[in-house]
């Protein structure tokens, strides 16, 4: 059975953020101890109740991505045991395969998003102006269609509660520098399309992602956080993938779907969720660690 974690507990490390899925404890000036737990975000707004496992799929699957990747981008793992850094009489097997001891980098403020179809707030930002993020898109494109070519689309990094806004590459620039924001457009991009391509081979289509960059003392770029997983990316079955409609897919639109069922204001807090969409969300999960990594989690 998969463990489940609603909120991490670990007395004498120090608690620097916890977030919507991932608490974060100090270990050094150089090192973070980074625990993904089973909770579950939809709309900006944390849900009460957890999928068993689900921290646990997050961080293998991202595990997975981060070594496949380390040849294009740097990422955040520094290789070092979970069991190694947990407190004295700290249950090892509810955290080992859910956590990670991480380089301790600069956030760069932004989610650094990549899209290869149209689809999600795209879609709606396209219908209302025919662009996305500044970007000026074809004429007549409709729903779920795949872009010309993938691109950048940035957006703020809101505080919990609130909702995330698609901005254009001008105010990246403006927040970061030039430099900087042409890193993490082009890392963005180089990542996509190689996990795309992976992803193909195996029946997957990545509509888009969700990336976390940071930077070390030196300047230098990594990638962090997360990568490629349920919660941050939309995966299609490419044998059900109909342009014109919001295809199924291996991850959280699952819940999402459910939840515009309901007489919710998408505001804090949450509604619960029925045991089917629970079990239906691991599974969906659980089926995408499957197909892209190769891994099976007990």
């Amino acid at each position: 059975m998969p463990t489940v974690l609603s909120e991490s507990n670990l007395p004498g490390l120090d608690l620097i953020h916890r977030g919507k899925v991932r608490d974060v404890y100090a270990l050094s000036p150089t090192e973070l101890l980074i625990v993904a737990s089973d909770r579950l975000s939809a709309f900006d707004v944390v849900l009460p109740d957890p999928i068993p496992g689900k921290g646990e799929m997050l961080t293998q699957i991202s595990n997975f991505w981060f070594g496949k990747t380390a040849h294009l981008v740097p990422n955040h793992l520094t290789g070092k045991s979970v069991a190694g850094v947990l407190p004295a009489g700290t249950d090892v097997a509810l955290y080992s395969r859910r956590s990670v001891v991480a380089k301790r980098l600069k956030a760069v403020p932004i989610e650094a998003i990549a899209r290869g179809y149209l689809i999600g707030s795209g879609w709606k930002d396209y219908q209302a102006t025919g662009s996305l993020c500044g970007i000026r898109l074809p004429a007549g494109l409709r729903q779920a269609d795949k872009l010309p070519e993938p691109i950048f689309t940035p957006s703020t990094k809101a505080a919990m509660g609130t909702h995330d806004e698609n901005i254009g590459f001008d105010d990246v620039v403006a927040k970061v520098g030039a430099e900087l924001a042409v890193k993490v457009r082009d890392a963005t991009l180089a990542i996509y399309r190689f996990a795309a391509a992976h992803a193909a081979e195996r029946g997957i289509l990545i509509a888009d992602t969700k990336f976390e960059f940071g930077t070390d003392a030196d300047g230098r770029l990594y990638v962090m956080d997360e990568m490629l997983t349920p919660d941050s990316s939309r995966f299609w079955p490419a044998d059900e993938y109909r342009p014109g409609i919001s295809p199924p897919s291996f991850d959280k639109q699952f819940v999402r779907d459910y939840l515009e069922t309901l007489d919710w204001n998408k505001t804090a807090p949450g509604p619960k969720l029925p045991r089917e969409v629970i079990e239906g969300t691991a599974a969906k999960y659980a089926e995408a660690l499957k197909r892209l990594a190769g891994i099976t989690l007990d």
